[in-house]
């Protein structure tokens, strides 16, 4: 079979042929009389294996090797290529990943995008103080992709920064609720309290049902964090999880100091100071904890909760009893 139509059968150019021959790939099994290379059958077999070791990505070289050293074992470089295909797909994702994100923003010349780029690759900068600039240049002097702040804001273990990224989150209009929502389904503790802290931080409606959701949540610190943003809020769905932080001392002056903001409203203030009594007569609430849920009864206005710190001021607990007389009097000399 001569080179023309092997080059038709096998769709290896001519060219190529010949350039596997300068190699040693291929060795034509002879020549007609007129000197024109000549394939065997065999011959047209080597070159649909070395196309198809091409296709796995090895080299030419790697493919002589291959098919040449009685020796050779593909485990080791299968493996290898198996590694160095990995490292190509991760580079080339990184690199959509970078070039959506500049797409994202809309930039109207090539200024923009590099401005783009040079606060993306600050966000991913080993200093922190860059970093932490970064997040604070993305809300004046260029606008950063708020996919890029959630995902810096859930993987970034230095306060200040941190604090940074949650400031520049709250104030890019509400877009990263969703991603921050998402968070709260991690596998990895530190990334679920990140995303509940800037969800915290988070104006609007929907950053509040993100959080009554993360009311639910297995994890308890995600469970406080968002008691403690919602109490702020003025939601009474966290008034439960605010009294157990007080009563097991987590954030415990906080939680009461929300307790007193939700308090605000009759009907609440009742409910928040029956969930105080209730818990004071819990017989696993140990003394200290007694003695805070008597001092948030403090910030509670209205007859339930004077009533209340009545009752507690003959506690058989001496402290309890202690505390209550107090902040009764306090009350009479408003």
């Amino acid at each position: 079979m001569l080179i023309g139509e092997v080059a038709r059968r096998s769709g290896v150019s001519a060219r190529m042929l010949r350039h596997y021959e300068s190699l040693g790939l291929v060795r034509p099994s002879g020549r007609t009389g007129s000197g024109y290379r000549e394939y065997s059958g065999e011959d047209v077999q080597r070159i649909f294996h070395i196309e198809s070791l091409r296709s796995l990505g090895l080299s030419l070289r790697e493919i002589g090797r291959a098919l040449d050293d009685p020796g050779f074992t593909p485990s080791a470089l299968v493996d290898d290529l198996i590694r160095q295909t990995r490292e190509r797909i991760a580079a080339e994702t990184e690199l959509l990943t970078r070039l959506r994100r500049i797409d994202a923003v809309d930039p109207a010349g090539w200024e923009d995008v590099l401005q783009v780029v040079v606060l993306l690759h600050a966000l991913g900068s080993k200093s922190p103080h860059a970093r932490q600039r970064a997040a604070l240049s993305s809300v004046d002097e260029a606008p950063v992709p708020v996919e890029a702040l959630v995902e810096a804001a859930l993987s970034e273990t230095d306060p200040n920064v941190a604090g940074a990224l949650r400031w520049a989150l709250a104030r890019s209009g509400g877009c990263g609720t969703a991603l921050l929502a998402e968070g709260l389904g991690s596998p990895v503790a530190a990334v679920r309290e990140r995303a509940v802290r800037s969800l915290a931080e988070m104006p609007g409606g929907e950053a509040a049902a993100r959080l009554r959701d993360a009311l639910a949540s297995p994890d308890i610190v995600v469970r406080r964090y968002a008691a403690l943003a919602l109490g702020t809020r003025g939601a009474a769905d966290a008034v439960p999880t605010l009294i157990d932080m007080i009563a097991g001392g987590y954030n415990d002056t906080d939680a009461a100091d929300a307790l007193s903001v939700l308090a605000s409203d009759t009907a609440t203030a009742d409910r928040i100071a029956t969930g105080l009594v209730a818990r004071l007569a819990h017989d696993t609430t140990e003394a200290p904890g007694r003695g805070r849920l008597t001092q948030a009864l403090a910030g509670i206005p209205g007859t339930r909760a004077s009533r209340a710190l009545v009752e507690l001021s003959h506690d058989v607990d001496r402290a309890v009893a202690l505390t209550a007389a107090y902040l009764l009097q306090v009350r009479d000399a408003r």
